[in-house]
């Protein structure tokens, strides 16, 4: 059975749910009550205030974790509430979370000036909020800062390539050859595996499916085989940098810092898949590459379990260890590759041998000569599809390799990096979005590098010219939506702010921000940047959500 209490204020009914009741009565009773102003009526309750995590810290060696005692989960709860992992749900804390109603500009800005004054001890906060409707400057503190944006950095690469691609986009990956394709299926010369950023060949596109077997399959369509040469995989379209500046060593194990690379696979992820076979133990690799060796010491042994370990070595060569029960599902483990050019041509080259494709080569990178003719294509999903994906989930790679993309296409011959990239991102924001393009210093495109820096100015200058291009319906549409999708879809469920704000998040150890957009209740449309930069993080979390929460009551 539920309850529930309407509280009336100005007029405007708003109806509470039962837990909300109940926190609201829990957090009367330790001495908490609601604030009545002037122009304004704030409401507590108690809150799971759940954080979104962008990065985080991992080891090189995959073991699964074995069954605990209470002593250690409790022990290991502690531990995870003081780490951050990539992408996910991390850790609830209890807080008190309160939004205002203000009438007037005035009234707003005393509101929000309390929220930034009253929740965090320390750190550097610079926000800056504007009307998109009706074209003012509602609030600012700090808006010409260059602070750290984390994953917010994220909706610049977005616009970067929505403006770049537009939102129908395709890439495509291409084979192509530049020897004879004999009648009797004798390719007398190199397999070329060309990559163009493709962020989309993995499993969040392609479900089952690898890609690889569907381009060895067309290959094999085309009339292929024997390949009476090498593979050779082309990733020149980007520079070879596969570790931005400014990402932290301690990352770099962990999927949210994979490589870069223009030819990419299953997110630059391997999958080392262990099971049982009567009394062997089967070890193999998802997606299946002929350029990573795996050397095995596993036991079957009885039972149902598993203890395994899969460490990589300085060679390259993954050494899987332990046991497995012989009753045992198959274990799987993930290890960020190395090498993602090599990596996802030797996939083709296991693809094609799947096929019954014989292959004399071997499998190296180069480049594609320009003679070189077309054999077959995998395309991508449209770019909106991609976009969405990254924002709603914070997806690192995504947005490096869409970064890159922009910067590539942007002039002949130019090669993706973040460099171009940075200068194909300041010559959008002076030429057409008429921002100070010395607003925006980054080393990369995804916001992990800590060298990172924009202005909250820069931010809501983004969000205003996304709004008004013709893609920009798109562009809402890939934010998460507060309390319901995505990154924010833990966050101010029981505000004014839930299924309103459209917002992308950024977390990492040091950074909390929130750059979006949300409808008054006098249905202007705001854009904002909120960031800050200090170890305060979860309580600015919570001024964030309370702000949003606020603009969604605004009324004038």
């Amino acid at each position: 059975m539920s309850v529930n209490r309407t509280v009336t204020t100005s007029g405007h009914p708003c109806a509470l749910p039962w837990q909300a009741l109940l926190c609201l009565c829990a957090a009367t009773l330790l001495g908490t009550s609601s604030e009545l102003r002037a122009s304004s009526v704030s409401y507590r309750f108690q809150a799971a205030q759940a954080g979104q995590q962008d990065v985080g810290t991992t080891s090189d060696t995959l073991t699964p974790t074995p069954r605990k005692t209470t002593k250690s989960r409790r022990a290991a709860r502690r531990r995870s509430s003081r780490s951050s992992i990539s992408r996910g749900e991390v850790a609830s804390k209890a807080a008190v979370l309160s939004w205002s109603s203000p009438h007037g500009v005035e009234s707003l800005e005393n509101d929000l000036r309390s929220a930034l004054s009253t929740h965090t001890r320390r750190g550097q906060w610079g926000v800056m909020i504007i009307s998109l409707t009706r074209g003012d400057t509602l609030f600012r503190d700090s808006p010409d800062a260059m602070m750290q944006p984390a994953s917010t950095m994220k909706m610049y690469t977005s616009v970067l390539a929505l403006d770049r691609f537009g939102p129908d986009y395709q890439f495509k990956t291409v084979a192509l050859h530049d020897g004879v394709l004999n009648p009797d299926g004798l390719l007398a010369g190199n397999l070329y595996l060309r990559g163009s950023g493709d962020p989309s060949l993995s499993p969040r596109f392609w479900g089952t499916t690898n890609p690889m077997d569907s381009l060895a399959h067309l290959i094999a369509a085309a009339g292929v085989r024997h390949i009476h040469g090498d593979i050779v995989g082309d990733a020149s379209a980007f520079d070879p940098q596969l570790v931005p500046e400014g990402w932290q060593s301690r990352y770099l194990g962990a999927a949210y810092a994979a490589r870069v690379s223009a030819l990419s696979l299953n997110e630059n992820l391997v999958w080392v898949v262990v099971q049982a076979d009567d009394k062997k133990a089967v070890v193999t690799l998802d997606p299946a590459t002929t350029t990573i060796p795996v050397q095995s010491t596993v036991r079957v042994v009885g039972g149902s379990r598993g203890r395994i370990s899969a460490v990589r070595q300085k060679d390259g060569t993954i050494l899987v260890r332990g046991s497995i029960g012989v009753n045992a599902p198959p274990q799987r483990y993930s290890l960020v590759v190395d090498d993602p050019a090599s990596f996802t041509t030797g996939a083709l080259r296991a693809a094609l041998e799947k096929e019954g494709v014989t292959v004399d080569g071997r499998v190296t990178v180069s480049t594609t000569p320009g003679t070189a003719k077309e054999l077959a294509s995998i395309s991508s999903p449209e770019l909106a599809n991609i976009i969405a994906e990254m924002n709603r989930e914070s997806i690192n790679l995504y947005a490096e390799l869409l970064f890159r993309d922009a910067a590539h296409a942007a002039a002949p011959d130019q090669v993706g990096s973040a460099q171009t990239g940075l200068a194909t991102l300041r010559g959008l924001m002076s030429t057409k979005i008429a921002a100070r393009p010395e607003d925006v210093q980054v080393s990369d495109g995804s916001g992990l590098s800590v060298l990172d820096r924009v202005t909250p100015r820069s931010m809501v200058e983004l969000l205003s010219f996304a709004h008004q291009a013709p893609w920009g319906a798109t562009f809402h549409a890939s934010l998460p939506l507060e309390g319901e999708s995505g990154t924010l879809r833990h966050r101010a469920r029981h505000t004014p702010a839930r299924g309103n704000l459209h917002a992308k998040t950024g977390t990492t150890n040091t950074v909390a921000s929130l750059g979006g957009y949300v409808t008054a209740k006098n249905g202007e449309i705001l854009a904002f940047s909120f960031i800050y930069n200090g170890a305060d993080r979860w309580n600015a979390k919570l001024a964030m959500d309370q702000m949003g929460a606020t603009l969604a009551e605004f009324v004038r």
